[in-house]
Parts: structure tokens; sequence; C-alpha cells
């Protein structure tokens, strides 16, 4: 039984259709990418690491040929980001067990509840991307057209793990909780995390915050 998830949202320019990493995606709709090869759907994903001399180049290449430059946020982008998400988590009454903000994605342990989660993804992205707005951050501002919103800064898709066990939300959150610590940052403490105390006990529990 599913329990939770692990949610990684990338933002605009970081992983690519056809990233040499791999991918979910199967067809390329962005002409300024076609020339770097076909889409990397795969179940297998590569780290940056292990990425040969060649394919780092190709990837370099791709991300300068997107119509807008690759978003890479910056520490105030990010607390205006977790701004949003708090707002959200409060008004959703989300569960929210690890969150980490970084400069080009973000990983979130989200407790299930009785709707999809890709609508809560949507939500929060959401809630984030109007607070940036409203604080004047968002990170495309600057190719927004005359009254209109700026470019989307979030992927079209988010990646999503299945969380069935307390070990795998365990394993879930200490792996959130050292992402920034492994890229030479401080570890993340933000307000709407709930520390996680275990499963109760039950077939089906809605989690939500008190």
């Amino acid at each position: 039984m599913v329990h939770a998830y692990h949610v990684i949202l990338p933002v605009y320019g970081y992983w690519l259709p056809n990233d040499p990493r791999g991918g979910w995606s199967e067809v390329i709709r962005k002409w300024e990418l076609i020339h770097f090869g076909n889409a990397s759907k795969t179940l297998e994903r590569r780290f940056l690491e292990e990425l040969t001399p060649q394919e780092l180049r190709e990837r370099q290449a791709a991300k300068k040929r997107l119509k807008y430059p690759a978003v890479r946020l910056t520490g105030t982008q990010a607390a205006a980001i977790g701004g949003g998400f708090a707002e959200k988590t409060r008004k959703g009454n989300y569960t929210i067990w690890a969150c980490s903000i970084l400069p080009e994605h973000t990983h979130l342990v989200i407790a299930r509840r009785t709707f999809k989660v890709e609508q809560m993804v949507n939500l929060l992205k959401g809630s984030a991307t109007r607070r940036l707005i409203d604080r004047s951050l968002h990170p495309l501002a600057a190719h927004a057209k005359e009254g209109e919103r700026p470019p989307r800064m979030w992927a079209s898709h988010e990646w999503k793990v299945f969380l069935d066990s307390e070990e795998a939300i365990e394993n879930a959150i200490h792996y959130v909780q050292e992402n920034p610590v492994k890229e030479g940052k401080r570890e993340q403490h933000w307000s709407f995390v709930t520390p996680f105390s275990g499963l109760p006990i039950g077939s089906w529990v809605t989690y939500h915050t008190n």
C-alpha cells in the first residue's frame, strides 16, 4: 500500500527530453533540441558524474539552444518558493515529511491524500510561482511579454517514487535531508515540514497537518 511519495520537481532546463542521463519523454517537442538526439525515455537514471566528456559537451550545447535560459534558483528565490509551499500546505492540509529546494530541482516527501499526488504537486508549484511573481523574484521575469505572466519556470513533469513502508519513507526523508549537504550547502529546515513519527495502524489513512 502506498503511504507517501518522494517527488522531484526539476526547474526549466535542468533535465532535457533527450538528456543523456535518461528521462521520461518519448517525443522531442522543442524544435531547438531536435538536433541533439532522440528522446531518452528509460527507467534507468545516470548522474552527471557518470557522463562522458562528449555527453557533457552535448548536454551543455543543447541547454544553450533553449528558448529561455536554464533556471538556476538563488537562495532568495528558494526562500520564496518555500513560502509558497508553506501557504499551500496550510490551505490544502497537506503533510510534507521532507523538503529540499536546490538550485535546479526540489525534493519533497509527501504523505498520501485522497486525491492524486500530481494534483498536490501542481498546486504547490502554482503557489510557489505566485509567491515569486508577487515578490518580483521570478527567474524568467525578464522574458515575460507585456501584460503576461513569465514563461513557465518548472519542468512540465515531475518524478515520483511510491513509498509503501516506514522504511521506504524514512530512507526517502534521509535522502532528501542529505541532498543539500551533498551539494556543499547547509541542511534545510522548513516550517511546513512535519516530523515523521511512523505510520498509524490501519488500512487507509488520510494524512494532514494539525
